[in-house]
């Protein structure tokens, strides 16, 4: 397997409390990448650490094969994009406003204009992402959604090849949910962008990754596709749920129906 990011001996620490202890993760190249487990499992704190937004306590996060943390910030920020859980943007704030902020890293400075490549990149990001027909409205007026893909057309603007994001449909409804979902693999099957996502829901893990990482208290216990994840002693194990595992008639892909506590 060929990884993009790697981590050893990864320590994620909260005032001195230790979140994470020993962490060894491969991220493979080109694929999606779902981060599961229960509340306080530490995901999204193994999220930014991976992705440069939080400090270890100690090891190395490899970017590429060079220590994140040993790169500069703007070489990082041309490598990989990310978006936290339920990002807010500047009342008034367009999305096309929003989404040439992704152009920052490739610019000479902060009162640069943008170049034709800029203006290319977004108009690029914007139709992939289908937000055009909205792009002059402010972002704090669209859909759940719409504010998703719009966020999603910054992160293309910024022309990375990894995507990371954190719990991408929390409080959005089922369709939404499907929409930025459906989005996230388009892009990974046309580009082949490399995604690492939260996934709080695990048959949505199971359905659009190729690569799941289960976790407990900071502790991976068990890497693979969904076929060997999503098992009842795994998810057990990870969750403290009793479940079966059916196939998806649609995709073959394993789907958990939970039926009682251990």
């Amino acid at each position: 397997m060929n990884s993009v990011i790697v981590t050893e001996a990864l320590d994620i620490a909260y005032d001195q409390h230790l979140i994470v202890n020993q962490l060894h993760l491969d991220i493979p190249t080109g694929k999606i990448t779902a981060l599961v487990g229960a509340n306080g499992s530490g995901k999204s704190t193994i999220l930014k650490t991976i992705a440069r937004l939080m400090k270890p306590k100690s090891g190395v996060v490899y970017l590429d094969g060079r220590s994140i943390h040993e790169q500069k910030t703007q070489d990082v920020a041309k490598q990989l994009a990310i978006l936290p859980q339920n990002p807010t943007a500047p009342e008034g704030l367009t999305v096309q406003e929003l989404v040439q902020y992704g152009r920052f890293p490739h610019r000479k400075g902060m009162g640069s204009s943008l170049s034709t490549k800029d203006r290319e990149v977004i108009a690029w990001a914007i139709e992939m992402t289908g937000v055009s027909e909205f792009s002059d409205r402010p972002v704090d007026q669209l859909s759940g959604g719409q504010r998703q893909r719009a966020w999603i057309a910054m992160a293309l603007a910024q022309e990375t090849n990894i995507l990371f994001l954190d719990e991408p449909t929390t409080f959005l409804d089922m369709a939404h949910q499907l929409e930025v979902l459906s989005l996230l693999q388009k892009l990974n099957e046309e580009q082949k962008r490399t995604i690492v996502m939260v996934v709080h829901d695990l048959n949505h893990a199971s359905r659009y990754a190729q690569h799941i990482v289960a976790i407990k208290k900071g502790t991976v216990i068990k890497t693979g596709t969904p076929l060997e994840v999503m098992r009842p002693e795994v998810l057990e194990d990870v969750y403290g749920v009793k479940s079966d595992i059916i196939y998806d008639p649609r995709t073959g892909q394993p789907l958990c129906l939970p039926y009682g506590l251990i």
